[in-house]
């Protein structure tokens, strides 16, 4: 089970962080992720981090974005700098297991606006 949170509203420029707790099954066997779904656009993955903290991000995101997990408390976040507006989405963590190429555990998603 996965409990997104953190989104809200916040200017061009302005930070937030996500935070995503996960439950449920051994936190280490997971690859974390987050996607988001802007108004009229399709998911689109933003970042993931393996268990030993090896990450990846879209090139949007890159230089702004930082995703990271503290695995004892099974959570994973997402710090997001120097927002803009193109940021406004619904932001979703997910999860696959180490040995699996498809996200199959979702949270709810957190909105996030960014007011120009």
């Amino acid at each position: 089970q996965l409990q997104a949170s953190g989104g809200g509203l916040v200017q061009t420029g302005g930070s937030l962080r996500l935070s995503c707790a996960a439950s449920g099954d051994t936190f280490s066997n997971y690859v974390m992720a987050w996607y988001r779904q802007g108004p009229g656009k399709q998911r689109e993955l933003v970042a993931s981090i393996q268990f030993v903290g090896s990450t990846n991000y879209a090139d949007s995101v890159k230089g702004r974005f930082t995703i990271s997990r503290d695995n004892t408390k099974n959570t994973v976040y997402l710090q997001m700098n120097t927002l803009r507006p193109e940021d406004t989405a619904v932001y979703y963590c997910a999860a696959r297991r180490r040995w699996s190429t498809e996200y199959k555990y979702w949270g709810q998603g957190t909105e996030v606006t960014v007011s120009s």
